[in-house]
């Protein structure tokens, strides 16, 4: 490898949101020219906690619907390598392998999982998600990632990744190197609602195909500061998510520093400071719709398979290393 390799992706459960695009993507564009890059469109583990056949079958198109927002983007399927998880069968291997070396305490530690369970109205936890950050390891390994961009929500994980191969390195000698996590610029953005993160399950998320109407709406009945009921009444900048989306989205920061300002005086009412922020946030989603409207269908389905194979590829070869480094008895015939 002569440029360092990132690996990172998504579930496919529906569109992109903006708090994707600050929590890794803005990352991920930012990486595409000095390192070599595998976008994984995570389809195996949307079944640790969406088994269910009528969920599985939807996963197909909302896998279409994340190539285009990462093709929206401005990622570049000829520097970068998009695939499907289920694709690469040596992840099931690596996984299996991967699962011997890590205790169940361990995993039980990671409070992320229980919220990812209790998201879900989980009454109990299943195996395969207590398993996920094992999976996510044998994701970030098989194409021996030396990056990985992710949400903050993510960063225990990509530790595990990093104390299992740490252990193998250990005890089969060096295969894997040690993954690092790259947290975004702005590590959780707020939901609209302003109580948890941007997220499609709690319906406060502002998605990178939303229309220009769409973003106006969702930003006119965003939470402010709820002490605020007039605007001559001094507001609290500090945990306003309509300030949170300003300080991320919005370019001209003399404005909003300007706002912030007359905001703490009572000089300006919440109206005037949303029309600022729907004007700021559709500047930003233009060019991304007009990116996406460029590609159809048949472009995203070949460009998949032709990612998928070329992972499958740097899988196989990994997979070769590990045999070899383990010492895996083999049949010749």
């Amino acid at each position: 490898m002569d440029r360092k390799r990132i690996l990172t992706g998504d579930r496919p459960t529906g569109q992109l949101h903006l708090g994707h695009y600050v929590g890794s993507l803005q990352n991920r564009l930012r990486l595409q020219d000095s390192h070599e890059c595998f976008f994984l469109i995570a389809d195996l583990h949307t079944l640790t906690t969406r088994p269910e056949k009528d969920y599985i079958r939807q996963v197909g198109a909302y896998v279409r619907e994340i190539v285009l927002d990462y093709l929206a983007v401005g990622i570049d399927p000829e520097r970068s390598v998009i695939f499907v998880q289920s694709g690469v069968p040596e992840t099931f291997e690596l996984n299996l392998i991967f699962e011997m070396l890590i205790t169940v305490p361990r995993l039980e530690r990671l409070p992320s999982l229980k919220d990812m369970a209790r998201a879900e109205n989980l009454e109990a936890m299943p195996f395969g998600l207590l398993g996920y950050p094992v999976l996510q390891a044998a994701d970030i390994l098989l194409p021996r990632a030396t990056l990985v961009p992710v949400g903050k929500d993510n960063e225990a994980h990509v530790e595990v990744s990093r104390e299992i191969a740490r252990r193998f390195n250990r005890l089969y000698g060096e295969v894997f190197p040690i993954p690092e996590a790259l947290i975004g610029e702005v590590p959780t953005l707020v939901g609209t609602d302003g109580q948890a993160k941007m997220s499609k399950s709690l319906n406060n998320a502002i998605f990178l195909a939303d229309d220009p109407k769409t973003v106006e709406t969702k930003v006119m009945r965003m939470y402010t500061d709820p002490k605020r009921v007039s605007a001559d009444i001094p507001g609290t900048v500090e945990g306003n998510p309509v300030f949170a989306y300003h300080d991320a989205f919005n370019p001209d920061k003399a404005e909003v520093s300007d706002l912030k300002d007359r905001y703490r005086k009572g000089k300006v009412g919440d109206v005037e400071v949303k029309r600022k922020l729907v004007l700021a946030l559709n500047q930003f989603l233009t060019p991304i719709r007009e990116r996406r409207a460029q590609f159809d269908r048949p472009t995203v389905e070949q460009l998949l398979v032709e990612g998928t194979r070329r992972a499958r590829r740097e899988a196989e070869e990994t997979m070769r290393l590990v045999r070899d480094a383990m010492g895996l008895y083999r049949p010749i015939g």
